[in-house]
């Protein structure tokens, strides 16, 4: 059966901070690994968690950059890390594995969005490949020092209401949509947290998926201006639509799934606005909520077996 999708009243909303959520949580002795985190909604995270106490480790694709951005923010380290490159991935998780003896926390929220079609790995579409596999790949690669109570929450978005999961044409030989494609990733990272809970859940970890809200961040650098302000994303003048969030309020759900004692008893859920998110009942991704095929377990353990396949490493098969 899917997780259960219902509001459990958290005491937050779409309008609370990193810095609210994060007001009483005490995070010293703890390591953080977050995909991504010098940049956008990654690089609030970083600074949120780091100033709570967690020592935060940064796969970066570009490392050079990410210690630039970095430069003030206690505790936080950068590392080589392409999520597109496998054999970058999994140097990446044996220089995880070397420095740290345990790792608590782990927000998977790199990601790219709408780039033209892209072949990696073996021919493998890039969103997937990036979104999907590269966070399978680097999750299983750090398995050896994951706490048996970590918490890990998968960035996903509204945009899974765009896909399924296209098991026919998941790499696009056919017809490229670049949409399309996103949505098919976003799906995957959702599915990824379902499964991945289920197999962390017996020795007390917890997988989540998190929509973060509709934020303007260096994500959509692959949209043009023109378009953006068609989409409804931007007014002429270039500011962020009505309704859209901050970058420390769309950042919140992520830090609130790492940390929430509420969430124990809720493994597996999509999390929105700092709750956990209701079924959709339209197609509005501005609404939100989640669709039932981005939460089936059947949906899930299929996609994790044919995830091991392309990537050839499957280290949680024990905990099954």
């Amino acid at each position: 059966m899917p997780t259960t999708q219902q509001r459990i009243g958290s005491g937050f909303d779409a309008h609370s901070t990193v810095d609210d959520v994060l007001s009483e949580v005490d995070l010293t002795g703890r390591t953080a690994l977050v995909t991504g985190g010098y940049s956008g909604l990654g690089l609030e995270i970083t600074r949120g968690l780091t100033a709570a106490g967690a020592s935060v480790i940064v796969p970066a694709r570009r490392p050079d950059l990410a210690r630039d951005n970095l430069i003030g923010v206690d505790r936080a380290r950068a590392v080589p890390c392409d999520l597109s490159n496998l054999e970058s991935v999994a140097q990446c998780g044996r220089g995880i594995v070397a420095m740290a003896s345990n790792i608590d926390l782990v927000i998977c929220n790199a990601g790219i969005m709408a780039v033209p079609l892209t072949r990696v790995g073996d021919g493998w579409e890039s969103h997937f490949a990036v979104n999907h596999l590269g966070h399978y790949a680097l999750v299983n690669g750090i398995a050896p020092v994951l706490t048996d109570s970590c918490r890990v929450v998968v960035v996903s978005s509204s945009g899974h209401f765009q896909s399924t999961i296209r098991w026919n044409d998941m790499h696009f030989r056919d017809d490229y949509d670049r949409w399309i494609a996103y949505g098919q990733s976003k799906t995957a990272n959702a599915l990824f947290a379902v499964e991945l809970n289920r197999r962390l859940e017996p020795a007390g970890g917890r997988a989540f998926s998190v929509h973060p809200g509709s934020i303007l961040t260096p994500l959509q650098r692959h949209v043009p201006d023109e378009e953006q302000i068609r989409l409804g994303w931007r007014t002429a003048e270039g500011k962020s639509a009505d309704g859209f969030k901050t970058p420390a309020q769309g950042a919140a759900t992520a830090v609130w799934a790492a940390t929430s004692p509420a969430l124990v008893d809720h493994g597996g859920a999509y999390l929105q606005d700092c709750d956990v998110a209701e079924l959709a009942t339209g197609d509005d991704m501005l609404v939100g909520g989640v669709k039932l095929w981005a939460i089936d377990p059947s949906e899930a353990e299929r996609l994790w077996e044919v995830t091991a396949s392309f990537v050839g490493v499957d280290e949680f098969g024990p905990r099954r």
